[in-house]
């Protein structure tokens, strides 16, 4: 099979790519940055969120698309009927954010946010959650049926590693640094469901190709679910058994500060509720998968990134919230630019 693939350098994306390798397809991969081509993989070097060079891809056609764009709802508009008519399978990536809350098991005929929320102000803007349902909303009213829509939820690797709304630089970097992680009891006593980026990829490759899947929805998570504060109790052990020090964690009585410093909406869409899944939809087409055990999985990925960590860039506003409510200080050294310096040291003294 010819693909192509728009992104697939990510946690879902690379094992995807690999796997899809291994089964001797030709693979087209989009990626900003320059990279090696390899044995059945040909990396295009480009945005695909750029008009002018998403136009250079489509002047052919594919046997199945990968689509790992993050869009709006207006530029998805804009492309989405291109897609479709050079592919015979296109893979939209939806996200189980779209879900409203639920107190039962989540399946994908569960309600979405875009079809009971009420909040006016969360209405009127394209945030993530609301923005997949809507673009979900556009694929059906298309008419044709050569799409599937995968909604995966919580995806890490050894380079991606979660915490409530956090990514391992707001949490794991200050831990290792010997400053405190701050967390929301709210948030803590909330179930969740964090899935293995491979196994991800594996389910995908499944329905590649297979009639039952078109003008479908799956969401792809692991049903074993955990409170976030299990979770961050493993991350506590596991990183006191790695480096022999036991990180700090001060609990604050809820989230409502946090959403000072971040989006408000993954916050109250989302992290504010209980998330676990009925996978009895994608089994009846891919047939019982074994997923990862989730600390396992974590276990392995946080001993492999500490043995050679790479950041990505803080968020000092954020660095400096945990600050003030713990009384501690980042050092200047660590933050980058004398912009993010003087904001820093703004937040952290006036709030």
């Amino acid at each position: 099979m010819e693909i192509l693939i728009l992104g697939g350098t990510g946690a879902m994306g690379a094992p995807l790519v690999k796997l899809l390798a291994k089964d001797n397809n030709k693979l087209f991969v989009t990626s900003r940055s320059k990279r090696e081509n390899k044995e059945h993989i040909t990396y295009i070097q480009g945005n695909a969120k750029d008009n002018a060079f998403f136009k250079t891809l489509m002047c052919r056609k594919y046997d199945a698309i990968i689509d790992f764009m993050v869009y709006g709802t207006e530029e998805l508009k804009e492309r989405l009927q291109i897609l479709l008519n050079h592919t015979d399978q296109y893979f939209f990536f939806s996200s189980s954010r779209c879900y409203a809350d639920s107190s039962v098991r989540i399946t994908e005929d569960s309600p979405r946010l875009v079809d009971i929320c009420t909040d006016e102000e969360y209405l009127s803007i394209d945030e993530y959650g609301m923005a997949k349902g809507r673009e979900e909303n556009l694929l059906r009213k298309t008419g044709r049926l050569n799409w599937t829509i995968i909604r995966p939820y919580i995806t890490y690797n050894s380079n991606r590693i979660q915490l409530g709304v956090y990514e391992k630089e707001n949490w794991l970097r200050r831990a290792l640094a010997g400053r405190t992680i701050v967390f929301p009891k709210d948030i803590a006593s909330k179930k969740t469901s964090l899935t293995y980026g491979p196994d991800v990829a594996s389910s995908i490759v499944k329905l590649i190709g297979d009639k039952k899947a078109y003008g479908q929805a799956f969401h792809i998570a692991t049903d074993e679910s955990h409170t976030w504060g299990e979770i961050l109790e493993f991350y506590s052990n596991k990183i006191e058994e790695i480096t022999g020090k036991r990180p700090k964690v001060k609990f604050v009585e809820n989230s409502d500060s946090l959403m000072s410093v971040w989006n408000k909406w993954q916050i109250k869409y989302d992290r504010l509720f209980n998330r676990e899944f009925d996978n009895s939809k994608i089994e009846s087409v891919n047939g019982c998968y074994k997923y990862k055990t989730t600390f396992e999985g974590l276990g392995e990925c946080l001993e492999e990134f500490i043995s050679n960590p790479v950041w990505l860039d803080i968020n000092v506003n954020y660095e400096a919230w945990c600050d003030r409510q713990c009384g501690e200080w980042t050092p200047l050294q660590d933050i980058p630019g004398k912009r993010a310096k003087l904001s820093y040291l703004k937040h952290r003294i006036l709030g």
